[in-house]
């Protein structure tokens, strides 16, 4: 097992025998391991962490360590369809074995961490993995760290190429917004693979053409997600995935627009 991970930049962490106990969050934007209940608290988590962090239009994936100890105190992946670059793939790459560990930073200074351009759905989206770029397709993984339930960091020759999330619809929540403690129903299940469908190519290219059967599945999975009865913790959160599509082309335009 791979005992130092690299991150860009020639930065580097040991694997520990710790991973975090933080349940992972998923909003359709980034999948968190944190525990904020609002702005201000992430506000006193950054100052007091050190790592990859957001800054102005920068958008890398997130990598917080708490200072002196050199812990992992916490994650933010971006989800690679917010990316103008990203790009979908068939293949799902095969997974070695989940090894659960921790993080401890071999030193206490930023980094930058670039977000993946793949991401790579497992089938009925038992899983989504996300990889650095295509490339690592090519060659198997060598490692699997878990670095919180569900959660795994994905290793090639070393070096830290992409991260998976196991069960996404278990952790699927709104923004500050622990998860939903139950399992999640199994059209909450449905309706997120649909949504994932609409928010990434190539369905989102036809509901930007303005395609009829598109606009029609838009509208069929927010009009089902405003109906569920079940789940709505979860059914919330999904109707914020399609959210900006419903306002931009799934509403009939207002009576006498040109």
């Amino acid at each position: 097992m791979t005992t130092y991970l690299s991150f860009d930049g020639d930065w580097r962490a040991t694997v520990t025998h710790d991973p975090l106990s933080i349940v992972p969050r998923f909003d359709g934007d980034t999948v968190s391991l944190v525990d904020h209940r609002d702005a201000k608290e992430r506000e006193r988590f950054v100052a007091g962490t050190f790592g990859s962090e957001h800054w102005l239009w920068d958008a890398p994936d997130v990598f917080r360590f708490t200072a002196g100890s050199r812990e992992l105190a916490g994650v933010e992946f971006q989800l690679p369809y917010l990316s103008a670059y990203a790009e979908i793939h068939d293949l799902v790459p095969v997974l070695p074995a989940v090894r659960p560990g921790g993080l401890l930073a071999k030193e206490e200074r930023d980094f930058r961490h670039e977000m993946c351009t793949v991401l790579c759905r497992a089938p009925g989206d038992a899983a989504l993995v996300s990889l650095r770029d295509v490339d690592v397709l090519d060659k198997p993984l060598d490692a699997c760290v878990g670095i919180a339930r569900d959660v795994a960091l994905l290793v090639q020759q070393g070096t830290v190429v992409g991260w998976s999330l196991t069960d996404p619809a278990r952790y699927l929540t709104t923004l500050y917004t622990a998860p939903d403690p139950d399992p999640p129903s199994p059209a909450t299940r449905r309706l997120l693979t649909e949504c994932l469908d609409l928010i990434t190519e190539p369905l989102i290219d036809e509901v930007r053409d303005r395609a009829p059967a598109a606009i029609a599945r838009l509208r069929t999975a927010d009009a089902a997600l405003r109906a569920q009865p079940e789940d709505r913790h979860r059914a919330d959160a999904l109707l914020t995935f399609i959210s900006d599509l419903m306002e931009d082309y799934g509403n009939p335009p207002a009576s006498g627009a040109g």
